[in-house]
């Protein structure tokens, strides 16, 4: 993403790594496009899916406890 007058651009930490993050997406597609009955590919898209979710889950929750970040948002009256 460029940098640009229309908004702020802030990078926050998160609780799992890069490589973390793209192991679990790879799961998920290599789970959705395999061969084999259609319910163990889904059991493994829903597998997948609850690790992905829980990452963005704790992202969201970690950033919402994130006491710099909303104080920036209350003081620019976000």
């Amino acid at each position: 993403i460029k940098p640009s007058e229309n908004f702020v651009m802030k990078m926050y930490s998160v609780p799992f790594t890069q490589e973390e993050l793209e192991k679990a997406f790879k799961a998920f597609f290599r789970g959705s496009f395999e061969e084999g009955w259609i319910l163990q590919r889904l059991l493994k898209m829903h597998e997948g899916m609850k690790t992905l979710t829980g990452c963005w889950f704790t992202s969201c929750e970690q950033l919402l406890q994130n006491k710099e970040l909303i104080r920036y948002l209350e003081e620019s009256k976000f």
